[in-house]
């Protein structure tokens, strides 16, 4: 089954975040990407500009609206995804946990439609 892992964390983290502990941080997902892809288990992955750069997109009585930044305020946005293919839920949850900001932010895990 593919899950996705939908990555959310407070962006402004990252502002105050030492030169150590950015380079801590990436070696870390190095790591786990590493990891998925020697398990079989990596399909893709991407980490996504700031959700300052996002642009929201609604129809509302046929007519287009845009509005600069994310769909809502929230203390986390969502930074990236990993989309898995693994046996079941129980595996995705395990490999979840193991993705690095899940220990400040947290990892949304979703069944992809097949």
């Amino acid at each position: 089954m593919r899950y996705m892992l939908l990555i959310n964390s407070d962006e402004s983290s990252y502002d105050t975040m030492t030169e150590e502990d950015g380079t801590k941080l990436m070696a870390a997902y190095g790591t786990f990407t590493s990891d998925l892809q020697k398990a079989g288990a990596l399909v893709a992955s991407d980490r996504l500009q700031p959700s300052t750069t996002a642009t929201t997109v609604r129809v509302r009585d046929g007519k287009t609206l845009t509005t600069d930044g994310p769909f809502a305020e929230t203390k986390e946005q969502f930074g990236g995804y990993y989309t898995i293919d693994v046996k079941d839920l129980d595996e995705a949850l395990t490999w979840a946990a193991k993705v690095p900001s899940a220990t400040y932010g947290s990892v949304e895990v979703r069944p992809v439609w097949e």
